[in-house]
């Protein structure tokens, strides 16, 4: 049996895919690793999403000697990269290949898994990097075409795993001491649309489950959300779920976002706002947004800052838009690189000040908190709105729920005293 070190890039259902093909591992008597230099072989899982995530990844594999796998979104996307060639693969459908693949690397063969199919794989066992967080995929590839995106090369269209299966896994986790919850997937919103069941028909069935947990849920478009939004607003004012809405919008610019193929109108992503926003006044928003897409104006771009001020976002995923190889927007006429980044650097700016402003807000709050984990010298909680609070204290707080007062505001996170 050997020593594995697992490595992974990307997104929450990445990681859970890493924690799937860990537990597997594990089962099949490999152990597992921390650290690079300690190991007999290495699995990459990769990420697309990103041009900066895709480099790192390709200088892994010219960085060491030690024997590797590759896994994830890059050779599903690109199987005939001809720097993929000499290396083993496990694309995203084939994770219960995962053991005959290392398996055979350790015995000297290039065994590529790269079959795409769809069988439920919410059950299989796992390694969790957190035992308090279970990261639960739902679903797998979208609805979307968007010209951006390369993520629908690997992951392909919509599959929802069913809601049996996704049951069956949210007990089993409960029972073995999960806290916290993680719904995950391309766009949790487009789950059951190709079953015809909906994200709120999963999450009352999940709701109905009794237990001291919370269900943070994951991406999901705005069309989706507009959709049955009178049904989702009360599951997002459960007790049980935090009120954290992760709703991305790309640009404030309806042009653009025509450009981008996006369903949706900036309008229309600022009434979802709002209308969450009255329901759950201490909801946090995250959202994402490219900055310099091809044509993109000064003046779009500043609608764009207007309209992420109005929707008062609190957390602000921002890239530069690179072209991804085989998408539309590749061949779209680019904007200068220096251009975009600048108008990057600038979105960044903007919001740390108006973010710094938001978060004071929460000075003198005073409630519970999971603490779910360790950062340096300091224990890290989050309250009902997901947002951290950095804690300091000399006791073990890892997994404890506890009553804390906030002292300081910074703009990505809060610092408490414990009550």
């Amino acid at each position: 049996m050997a020593r594995i070190f697992i490595k992974t890039y990307g997104c929450a259902h990445n990681q859970a895919d890493s924690e799937a093909m860990a537990g597997l591992l594990k089962q099949a008597g490999h152990s597992l690793v921390q650290v690079e230099s300690d190991a007999d072989l290495m699995l990459i899982n990769s990420c697309t999403v990103k041009d900066s995530s895709e480099k790192r990844f390709l200088n892994d594999l010219k960085r060491t000697d030690t024997l590797k796998v590759i896994a994830g979104c890059v050779p599903q996307a690109d199987p005939h990269n001809p720097l993929l060639q000499s290396f083993s693969t496990v694309g995203v459908a084939n994770l219960e290949s995962v053991t005959e693949v290392v398996q055979g690397t350790l015995k000297g063969q290039v065994i590529r898994k790269l079959e795409k199919t769809t069988s439920p794989r919410v059950t299989l066992p796992k390694v969790r990097k957190n035992p308090l967080i279970e990261i639960l995929p739902i679903n797998s590839g979208c609805l979307g075409s968007c010209t951006f995106c390369k993520t629908k090369q690997s992951r392909g269209s919509l599959y929802s795993y069913p809601i049996s299966e996704i049951v069956k896994q949210f007990r089993l986790s409960l029972r073995e001491d999960v806290k916290e919850f993680w719904l995950t997937s391309e766009d949790t919103g487009a789950y059951g649309l190709d079953h015809g069941t909906t994200l709120a028909q999963l999450m009352s069935e999940l709701l109905k489950v009794q237990g001291d947990y919370r269900i943070r849920i994951g991406m999901t478009n705005p069309e989706h959300v507009l959709r049955d939004l009178e049904n989702l607003i009360p599951i997002f004012q459960h007790p049980n779920v935090f009120n954290f809405l992760h709703l991305p919008v790309q640009s404030g610019s309806n042009r653009i976002l025509k450009l981008m193929k996006r369903e949706y109108t900036a309008e229309q992503f600022l009434y979802i706002v709002k209308a969450f926003r009255k329901a759950i006044p201490e909801l946090t928003l995250a959202t994402d947004v490219i900055a310099g897409f091809p044509t993109e104006t000064e003046t779009e771009f500043e609608q764009t800052c207007t309209l992420l001020k109005r929707a008062e976002v609190n957390v602000l995923n921002i890239s530069k838009f690179y072209p991804r190889p085989n998408t539309r927007a590749a061949k779209m006429k680019l904007l200068n690189t220096k251009l975009a980044k600048e108008r990057t650097s600038k979105l960044a700016k903007k919001f740390r000040a108006w973010n710094l402003k938001q978060k004071q807000t929460w000075l003198g709050w005073k409630g519970e908190a999971l603490v779910n984990e360790k950062n340096k010298d300091n224990w890290v909680a989050r309250n009902e709105s997901y947002i951290p609070i950095s804690i300091h204290s000399k006791k073990n707080l890892f997994g404890q729920k506890v009553k804390v007062k906030i002292k300081e505001s910074n703009v990505f996170y809060l610092t408490g005293t414990l009550v």
